[in-house]
């Protein structure tokens, strides 16, 4: 957390608040879904700060800013589902209540990511503060999701939205002091520096696999869903610490089949199970070149496997298998280079075979430091 400027005091007025400000992106705030239909990662989003997963140091620090009514511009950055939405809108609902959907501008920077953004829907939801005719000014908040994916130029246009102390002011410039910014994203170094230092910078780790799990129980008992340890093990490993995934292939799993299963969990989702790995690596490791070949081709058709995450899981493995550091080393770095390479669409027989001459290489390393 770093580089926060000097935040004026907020004061939230109570009269009614400007007209005209749409709200867009991931979750509009005025909607909150429900019902069986409803996708569940809208269904179950939090909708206050104490119903936040994880994060809480972040959470609590956000918290005491808004209690202070000292709330600056913020950028919270971090891989997808870990909270960042979810965080900016629980604040928004604290700040305003029954009025935050006419108190924010919300913009999903992928989409609208050029200059006339900033120029013209920005800086009109700015000027719209002077028809609150309270005694008070009113602060409202811009929020701007995957700001990462906004041109260079806008997010320049940005900073000077940003910055009250620059001369030969903007209309947005005029009303920045009434106004708060929130920016969201997956990769903080498409921010650019000068912006980057006007915010309050939080990273939103990865969720850890205790809170994935916990949040998983509390919607399966509200779903009365049937899933054993082994189903809900499976989705706690598939999220990678991503709560929206989680969520997806639960939803996804449950309409393909009743009971949830570790077996329907890896089915539904195309991903290798850990008992095809371990035979996997077994024909890697003990096998020849054309019966690994045939064999792994065969389970690949038949359970339609992809290559890129058989490598994956595989290179996972290796870390759990004894062998000389040096071969260890030199396999990990093999398998990485046809990860790389399968990202180009390259020919999947051609980088399967790549991945059995590699671990068969390193076979024969590890008989030769045996002797």
């Amino acid at each position: 957390m770093a580089g926060a400027t000097a935040a004026t005091p907020m004061d939230i007025d109570a009269a009614a608040p400007p007209p005209g400000a749409a709200a867009k992106g991931k979750a509009p705030l005025s909607s909150t879904p429900g019902g069986r239909a409803a996708p569940w990662v809208e269904k179950y989003r939090p909708q206050s700060l104490g119903d936040v997963a994880a994060h809480r140091d972040i959470v609590d620090t956000i918290d005491r800013l808004t209690n202070e009514n000292r709330l600056p511009h913020l950028l919270l950055y971090g891989p997808p589902g870990t909270g960042k939405t979810s965080t900016i809108l629980a604040v928004a609902r604290k700040l305003y209540g029954s009025q935050y959907g006419n108190m924010i501008l919300e913009l999903n920077a992928s989409d609208e990511r050029g200059i006339d953004v900033v120029r013209q829907q920005i800086q009109d939801f700015a000027s719209a503060r002077s028809l609150s005719f309270g005694a008070k000014q009113s602060v409202k908040m811009v929020l701007l999701d995957e700001a990462d994916a906004m041109t260079k130029d806008a997010q320049f246009a940005l900073r000077r939205a940003t910055s009250s102390n620059l001369p030969h002011l903007t209309v947005i410039e005029k009303h920045t002091r009434s106004t708060r910014f929130a920016l969201i994203c997956n990769h903080v170094n498409k921010i650019i520096p000068a912006l980057q230092s006007r915010c309050t910078r939080f990273r939103f780790a990865p969720l850890d696999g205790t809170h994935v799990r916990e949040r998983l129980k509390h919607i399966i008992q509200s779903e009365g869903l049937d899933v054993d340890d082994g189903g809900l093990t499976a989705l706690v490993r598939l999220s990678n610490g991503d709560m929206r995934k989680a969520l997806n292939i639960l939803q996804s799993t449950h309409m393909a089949s009743k009971q949830i299963t570790e077996e329907a969990v890896y089915l539904c989702t195309g991903n290798p199970m850990p008992k095809d790995i371990e035979q996997i690596a077994y024909w890697l490791l003990n096998e020849s070149f054309s019966t690994s070949f045939k064999c792994i081709s065969d389970m690949k058709m038949r359970k339609g496997l992809a290559l890129v995450d058989i490598i994956r899981e595989v290179t996972m493995f290796v870390f759990k298998i004894q062998m000389p550091s040096d071969v260890r080393i030199k396999l990990i770095n093999d398998l990485a280079d046809i990860e790389y390479r399968l990202s180009f669409a390259c020919n999947d027989k051609l980088q399967l075979g790549a991945l059995i001459s590699t671990f068969t290489g390193a076979r024969t390393a590890m008989v030769a430091a045996a002797h």
